[in-house]
Parts: structure tokens; C-alpha cells; sequence
């Protein structure tokens, strides 16, 4: 792989994986809509080319694509817009594949395996989501293993970073690295996984040089599991953080559903906060090697220091 474009480069996920690109000396295409945010992320970086664009408008797509070995779908949407949009840009990265002669690499979350009763996910796990956004995703899954391009599916825990904030776990940090109150979204005496971000572009960029990887399905899991009153204690002792967690319920968050669309989506996926989705690494660990594995010590504070520097901007 020489040259890759990222789709949704200005995301948690493309700016991890922007930067592991870069790091491998892979010229790489950032793409998102929003030009200024990526200038913010990236002007300072060497072998990015920053591309504002619509993921829908294939003439652009076009352009950015021109030359790309590898397109990284890192784009996602707000929950309440999935049905309409999700499929439709999966279609239009198949289609600008097919014409460059790209493959395509997703990055997926754990929805598509819905309620499961095993401890760990493997990648043969029977795939059964009860939920809209789990059939969506399994959908999106289907149309890309029944193309014609070469394609990885990645499959990533709940995810914090740097610039992470689509996640169920930003707010959280946010509140806590300004010293406010904070909450935190589901039970905290469950074990659940939280993937550092960068940890996931390595392993992800790790697959998408290799040959033998593509047509399949990859899970890369956390460190290990946590709690949130484990997580909670990590991030006390790294800030000094001293004020009081909230804890909030499905309740809560239906209850503000009522007037939020957005919220209201959220609702159907706070299973995985009860019954969490833990995944097994073993097939990428067996075929590949190590998986990547930041302590969340390590990756939590790497994640406040990025959050302190961006509010002094």
C-alpha cells in the first residue's frame, strides 16, 4: 500500500488511522466534509493531502479516490440517520472501489452480533441482531462480502481517543478533564471493553497491508475488560478529579428521548452496557501476531492531555 484514502478522516477512528497511515510512510488521503476541522487536525502533518468533499457525490469521490490502494470507511452518521444513509455510502465507496481498482477496509462496531450468551465474540459467531441499527449494520456487511472488491471487515469495541467524541464514553472524559460533574452510561459494577483508538488503526492498518486478510471478519478487542467504577478510579488518579459520578439509566436516557431524536436512538443499544458484546482477538492474534494493547492508564491519559491541549486552542 502506497497511497490510502480515509473516508471520514476527520472521526475518532479516521484520525487514528490517519496517523498510523502516516506513521508506516503511506501517503494518505483525508477526507471528510468539513474542511476546517481538518485542516485543524492536520495541516501540521507530513504526506496527508486534505480533501474536503461529499461522501454522496461521486464526482468528488471520484477525485479523492484517484490512485488509492486502500479506501478506509471510517465515516458514520448520527444514529436517527442510519436507515437512510448508511447503506447508500457503503454503495458509493463499493462503486469508486470497483472503478480504481481499491479495496475497501470498514471500520465496523459489535452491533451486527446482537444479544449473545457467550463470554467471547469470535469472528464465526453467529451473527442475529435483534435491533435497527445491529440489522443495518449486518446489511452493510452482506453488500461488502457479496462485491466484487477485496474488503476487510473490522469489528471494534466502544472506542475513546484523541478527537473520539461520537462515543458513548466522551462526555465522560470531557466532564471530567474541565472538572465538572460527570456521568457515565449504564452500570458500573459491569465488565465492559473500551478500545483506545489508536490501538485499533494499528491493528487495523496492520491487516490492510497484508494479502491473505481481506474477505473477512476481524474483531480486535480492548486491553481487557473494566467497570466503569474501575475506569472511574484510573481517571481519579490521573486528574484528581474528586467529584461524584452519576450513573445514568435507560430511564433516563428514554425519558430525554421524548424530546431528542437522538437520544431516543440510543435507547435500543444500552443492552451492550448490561449485557456486554466481548470480543475474542484470538484469530488476529493466531494469524497476525500481538494485538496492540495501550493500558488504560496509558490511554486514558494520553486522551485528557489531547482534550486539555485542544481547549487551550
Amino acid at each position: 500500500m502506497k497511497t490510502a484514502l480515509v473516508v471520514g478522516a476527520s472521526g475518532g477512528m479516521g484520525y487514528a488511522l490517519v496517523n498510523e497511515l502516516v506513521s508506516r510512510n503511506i501517503h494518505v488521503k483525508a477526507f471528510a466534509r468539513n474542511k476546517e476541522k481538518l485542516v485543524a487536525l492536520f495541516q501540521h502533518h507530513k504526506n496527508v493531502e486534505i480533501i474536503s468533499g461529499d461522501a454522496f457525490n461521486e464526482q468528488e469521490m471520484m477525485k479523492a479516490s484517484n490512485g488509492v490502494d486502500v479506501i478506509f470507511h471510517a465515516i458514520s452518521f448520527p444514529y436517527q440517520d442510519w436507515a437512510k444513509q448508511h447503506n447508500r455510502c457503503l454503495d458509493m465507496v463499493i462503486r469508486i472501489a470497483e472503478k480504481q481498482g481499491a479495496k475497501i477496509a470498514l471500520v465496523d462496531n459489535i452491533y451486527a452480533y446482537g444479544r449473545q450468551s457467550t463470554n467471547r465474540i469470535t469472528e464465526e459467531t453467529r451473527k442475529e441482531p435483534q435491533t435497527k441499527k445491529g440489522k443495518i449494520r449486518l446489511a452493510m456487511e452482506n453488500k461488502l462480502m457479496e462485491s466484487n472488491i477485496p474488503s476487510l471487515i473490522v469489528h471494534l469495541p466502544d472506542l475513546y481517543g484523541p478527537n473520539a467524541e461520537n462515543t458513548i464514553l466522551y462526555e465522560t472524559l470531557k466532564n471530567v478533564a474541565q472538572g465538572k460533574k460527570a456521568n457515565f452510561v449504564g452500570n458500573m459494577q459491569v465488565k465492559r471493553e473500551f478500545l483506545y483508538t489508536v490501538d485499533g488503526a494499528k491493528a487495523m492498518v496492520e491487516l490492510a497491508l497484508r494479502d491473505d486478510t481481506y474477505n473477512q471478519n476481524w474483531n480486535v478487542p480492548a486491553v481487557h475488560t473494566i467497570t466503569g467504577e474501575e475506569l472511574v478510579k484510573v481517571l481519579r488518579d490521573i486528574t484528581g478529579y474528586k467529584k461524584g459520578i452519576r450513573t445514568v439509566s435507560k430511564g433516563m436516557i428514554r425519558l430525554i428521548g421524548i424530546f431528542s431524536p437522538s437520544m431516543k436512538e440510543v435507547v435500543e443499544m444500552l443492552y451492550l452496557t448490561e449485557q456486554p458484546v466481548i470480543l475474542s482477538g484470538d484469530k488476529y492474534e493466531r494469524k497476525i501476531g500481538h494485538l496492540p494493547r495501550t493500558s488504560y492508564r496509558v490511554g486514558l491519559e494520553e486522551t485528557i492531555i489531547w482534550m486539555n491541549k485542544r481547549a487551550l486552542k
